[in-house]
């Protein structure tokens, strides 16, 4: 009886072969450096596998993969909590399950949220290059390197885990919360968050911190582009810590550069790893390289949650952590 063949498309943190010591039944081959894998190399490596696992580097997940891999695949394991990179409407025609990481994400992407607001509030790059360039004069009345945020308005755009952790944060500064939701959050109605349900536009105006909590897909894609941005109030900060195509990145360089928004701060991008030069150029802008999982204990976790969906989608059982049908 042939092996069923397994792909894991880069070297995961922790140790995740362990999760597939069945004796000798399974075929795995694990990518052992720290590279993605060029397209080519990657749709070589994918022909006649049972089950593989994915980073969002490897997009696009689409026909042309799934057909490379064959009538084989029973599972496709996504490395990530965005699974925006897959066909998954595809794959459900080929009765592939596709899984993904999402309790593992929550807390760290959240806390480099708020790591982002409270940057970006406080200028923290203008002032760090103010250390680094060795001519800082030392304390003076004079300084002012930001804005506070007690008791400013927090409008969360999108309310599910990541967005309700961030507003439980936001709760020690005394925050009015509001949030914006396809269908409304009663837990986040009540105490301790009273939390209120608005519009886009209505929080977009009200706002003083716009934070992004949205899966990108066909609807989201540049949900906040230039008459979005037009809304914010003059001072008011974007943080995105979802997907970069959720916003026009061109078009928040431009705020950016004109100033006629605060400031951002960003952990993904529209093209990434390439950086719209605009936002480069804007010294109100925070940015960093899409860290928002990258913890030692988060990333381990995150190993766990995504072999778990590939051992059970190889053995033909349900994924504990299955992407929600559309």
């Amino acid at each position: 009886m042939t092996k069923p063949r397994v792909l894991i498309t880069y070297p995961l943190p922790g140790d995740p072969l362990r999760f597939l010591q069945q004796g000798n039944s399974v075929d795995v081959w694990m990518h052992s450096d720290r590279t993605l894998l060029p397209r080519k190399t990657l749709l070589h490596q994918i022909a006649g596998v049972t089950g593989i696992v994915v980073t969002p580097g490897d997009g696009p997940i689409d026909e042309e993969f799934i057909d490379t891999a064959g009538p084989s695949l029973k599972v496709i394991s996504c490395y990530s909590v965005g699974f925006d990179y897959v066909d998954t409407s595809f794959a459900e025609t080929r009765n592939i399950a596709v899984g993904f990481t999402p309790d593992a994400t929550t807390e760290p992407t959240a806390d480099i949220t708020w790591l982002l607001i409270l940057g970006s509030a406080r200028n923290l790059t203008q002032a760090e290059r103010v250390v680094r360039s060795k001519k800082w004069p030392g304390i003076a009345p004079g300084d002012q390197y930001g804005h506070r945020i007690v008791g400013k308005t927090l409008f969360i755009l999108g309310a599910g885990r990541i967005g309700t952790a961030v507003a439980r944060r936001a709760i020690g500064w005394n925050m009015k919360i509001l949030y914006a939701a396809k269908t409304s959050k009663p837990h986040l109605e009540m105490a301790p968050f009273h939390a209120e349900h608005v519009s886009i536009n209505q929080g977009l105006k009200k706002a003083d911190i716009v934070s992004l909590h949205v899966p990108l897909n066909e609807k989201t894609h540049h949900l906040i582009g230039s008459e979005e941005l037009a809304m914010m109030k003059p001072n008011s900060l974007l943080i995105n810590t979802s997907r970069g195509g959720v916003i026009d990145e061109k078009a928040l360089a431009r705020a950016l550069l004109q100033e006629s928004i605060g400031g951002a701060g960003l952990d993904v991008y529209e093209h990434e790893p390439a950086i719209t030069p605009g936002l480069l150029e804007a010294k109100n802008c925070v940015l960093l390289p899409h860290i928002g999982t990258a913890t030692v204990e988060d990333r381990t976790w995150m190993t766990e949650m995504a072999m778990s969906n590939l051992v059970a989608g190889i053995s033909g059982d349900s994924l504990p952590y299955a992407v929600p049908h559309r």
